[in-house]
């Protein structure tokens, strides 16, 4: 039963997603807002949903670990699988600007957060906790980091990487808000689903929250991009892999764990500093094979060795 609703409230946060993304987007170019400003907001938004209501219900539900894993666990899983997977089909060739900004900030935010969730190594305090505080702190970096995105994406430098016209369905307003309210349904509900899942498979197995959060979780709501990521590379187009991660990954440590803490503390009991470490080294392996061997490309090589990487991580956390 438990597994049942795993995946069904996978599927509805899903579909919940996607339609919530259509309407809003609808609804939004009438008001002649443009592709720019809809790609970079509610699109993006919808994308990183899953992990969004995952963690957001998790927090309210008092599953810190379940709420942090899963980011951390996602963000782990975009790095080291979705790419190692992309460039193990065909290398992927990074911008400048990506290489040097974009993946910095990511490796930047990847620390940022090790602090925040690391009080008893930091601050000897009694338990590790991110709280309003730290969230409200996240969100405003968030901010700034939105802020960065339209201004970069609005130069469209030759020889970067420009912002792709985003497809809009043209609906009826009245059709549009359906999307709306039925994807909000969808990801309410949907949510719920999938966190009473997930914390009654750790129950019955007899693990952690942190590590369904870290694995099974993670993995579930990174579905999307890694099918998104393949599915380009097949196309021959593997660099929207790359931008697809940053992005995410950035996305799920300001906006997703900054909301849900913003809403309750989130006390983090299960996850330590090799989760937080591997978050970090993750991030940091992107950025080195990109710089070094060939250089502003990562090899169909690095991109078997990211896997092993992330095969051998998971092999830990179900060891431990």
């Amino acid at each position: 039963m438990n597994i049942l609703y795993l995946v069904g409230g996978l599927v509805l946060i899903l579909i919940g997603a996607n339609a919530l993304t259509d309407g809003a987007s609808s609804i939004a170019k009438r008001f002649h807002i443009s592709n720019l400003v809809i790609g970079l907001t509610i699109v993006a938004f919808g994308t990183s949903a899953p992990e969004l209501t995952v963690s957001v219900v998790s927090a309210l539900k008092g599953s810190g670990d379940l709420a942090v894993g899963n980011v951390v666990g996602s963000n782990i899983f975009n790095s080291l699988m979705i790419i190692g997977c992309t460039a193990a089909i065909i290398p992927i060739s990074i911008t400048k600007s990506t290489l040097t900004r974009e993946i910095p900030l990511c490796l930047l935010a990847s620390v940022a957060l090790f602090l925040c969730a690391n009080d008893i190594w930091i601050n000897q305090e009694a338990a590790n906790m991110i709280n309003r505080t730290e969230g409200m702190l996240l969100l405003c970096f968030f901010l700034i980091f939105l802020g960065y995105t339209f201004a970069i994406a609005r130069k469209k430098p030759e020889g970067e990487e420009r912002v792709e016209e985003t497809t809009i369905k043209d609906m009826p307003v009245w059709r549009s808000a359906l999307y709306v309210i039925g994807g909000l349904v969808g990801l309410v509900y949907g949510g719920q689903f999938f966190v009473n899942g997930a914390s009654g498979i750790a129950r019955g197995l007899g693990v952690s929250e942190s590590i369904i959060g870290l694995t099974l979780v993670a993995g579930g709501t990174s579905l999307p991009e890694l099918a998104t990521s393949v599915v380009a590379a097949l196309k021959k187009n593997p660099e929207m892999a790359i931008g697809n991660v940053v992005g995410s990954n950035l996305f799920n440590i300001f906006f997703v764990l900054g909301c849900s803490a913003s809403i309750t503390p989130l006390s983090i009991q299960g996850l330590d500093y090799v989760d937080f470490s591997v978050l970090i080294g993750s991030a940091l392996l992107m950025y080195l094979f990109g710089l070094f061997i060939k250089k502003r490309t990562i090899t169909r090589l690095e991109g078997v060795v990211m896997i092993l990487c992330y095969v051998a991580y998971t092999t830990y956390l179900i060891m431990k």
